[in-house]
């Protein structure tokens, strides 16, 4: 019996997973995109098996599991990096999305330049009906409203930080070095960035399809406890 394993990672993980899995032997079956007609966003699937571990499996109880590199919420400018130089079977895979849905892949091995398929139009599987612009407009502002509301909450506690260093200034002179005002400012700076990144995400889930939005959800906070445990280790 076949199993079917998914693993979401970030962008910036993807490459550190596929190095993982081409070190135990995996092989690399397929890679697919899909675009989310809510949000316009795109969703990325490479899929592995590991043959020996596979063999093993059948041998003890007739069962094997197909691995899956799940990416969400890709941007369309997003950059995304080619995996070729790991598997390089997946060059029609990546040129495909690229000619098709109109995805960045950055450093790939073997690069058509877009014109790996002769299609009629440009990115047919990016093209989207007037309804779906409609949704894809209100999610966009949805996401607009929660930047502007986590700008103007950075801004207000900024303010307010600098009110109070204000007030304590001479004595704050007198007691604390120049570094430590520096190393406040820039964690009020990271806080703000932070509120700014929890509001954008917000936002995309906000216009995901509810049960998707609860599998993100749920990566996230597995996500937060692995940092957590890393930083405590």
């Amino acid at each position: 019996m076949q199993k079917a394993i998914y693993t979401t990672v970030g962008i910036d993980e993807l490459l550190s997973h596929v190095q993982a899995l081409k070190g135990v032997g995996a092989r690399f079956v397929q890679m697919h995109a899909e675009r989310n007609v809510d949000d316009g966003t795109y969703r990325l699937v490479y899929t592995f098996i590991n043959v020996h571990a596979a063999q093993e499996h059948i041998a003890q109880d007739g069962s094997y599991a197909i691995e899956n590199l799940v990416v969400e919420g890709i941007d369309r400018y997003q950059e995304i990096p080619s995996i070729s130089s790991y598997y390089p079977a997946v060059f029609p895979f990546e040129n495909e999305v690229h000619d098709l849905f109109g995805l960045a892949i950055t450093d790939m091995q073997i690069d058509f330049k877009g014109f790996f398929y002769q299609v009629s139009t440009a990115e047919p599987m990016s093209v989207i009906t007037p309804e779906v612009k409609a949704a894809r407009e209100k999610a966009m502002k949805v996401r607009a409203a929660a930047e502007a509301k986590a700008r103007k909450a950075a801004a207000e506690k900024a303010a307010a930080a600098a009110a109070a260093a204000g007030e304590g200034a001479a004595s704050a002179a007198a007691a604390q070095p120049a570094a430590a005002a520096g190393s406040d400012a820039q964690h009020d700076e990271a806080a703000a960035k932070a509120a700014l990144k929890a509001a954008e995400m917000e936002a995309k889930l906000a216009a995901m399809d509810p049960e998707k939005a609860a599998k993100v959800r749920a990566a996230l906070a597995a996500k937060a406890v692995r940092d957590k445990q890393k930083k405590e280790a």
